[in-house]
């Protein structure tokens, strides 16, 4: 069963309208829609944006409907020169820039209680059916340039949303394989990123939905 932790109604959207739906339910306040996609069993809730609920839904999937694998899939913006507006990329790591030890223990900023590196690694599809980027994770949506330079210059992540490091860091002591495959809805470094993201949300969508036959055969 692939459990897929999705943030928005819109990005669950593009998958939900391929899934023949078997059955709906409401779980501590989330949508879960379980049923087929693209010769696949799915089950999908959509969790609310954020680290908290991304890791409530996943966690969920993970122990009421007994997902074996989980994805999370949606819009994000773009950081790097590498990523452009409908572009749509796969996460090979994944990294919480709003989570700091670092004066406590002088590990870099994102670095998890116990671990030595800053990013968790995600499991990726070959990199032709989609190519590879390092994403950034934390409750903000702004156009902060101080986030903006510790995303890029410190993190050197390409890719920022509000979910995929929180599931990554569910999955990891899961041990269960996560996939992430993100659409670029908006770049930073400007100040109209939320102009951005309202134009180009629904473009972006249906440029990853175009993907999902590919994908899902392969996972």
């Amino acid at each position: 069963m692939i459990g897929a932790v999705i943030a928005m109604e819109c990005e669950a959207e593009i998958l939900l309208r391929d899934m023949k739906i078997e059955r709906e339910e409401l779980c501590y306040g989330k949508k879960v829609y379980l049923g087929k996609a693209h010769g696949k069993d799915v089950v999908l809730t959509v969790c609310g944006v954020g680290k908290v609920n991304a890791a409530a839904g996943a966690q969920l999937l993970l122990e009421r409907y007994h997902a074996r694998t989980l994805i999370n899939f949606g819009v994000a913006g773009g950081i790097h020169e590498s990523t452009e507006i409908a572009g749509v990329y796969q996460i090979e790591k994944a990294v919480q820039y709003d989570f700091d030890l670092a004066g406590l223990n002088n590990t870099k900023i994102g670095t998890l209680d116990g671990f030595e590196d800053n990013y968790l690694s995600l499991c990726t599809l070959p990199e032709e059916v989609l190519p590879l980027r390092a994403l950034a994770t934390g409750d903000r949506f702004n156009d902060d340039v101080d986030d903006y330079h510790l995303i890029k210059d410190y993190m050197q992540a390409d890719i920022r949303e509000m979910e995929g490091g929180a599931i990554a860091q569910v999955a990891y002591f899961a041990q269960v394989p996560f996939y992430a495959w993100k659409a670029i809805s908006d770049k930073a470094g400007n100040v109209s990123s939320f102009e951005q993201y309202n134009a180009n949300k629904e473009r972006a969508l249906e440029k990853l939905h175009d993907y999902f036959p590919r994908l899902f055969a392969l996972l």
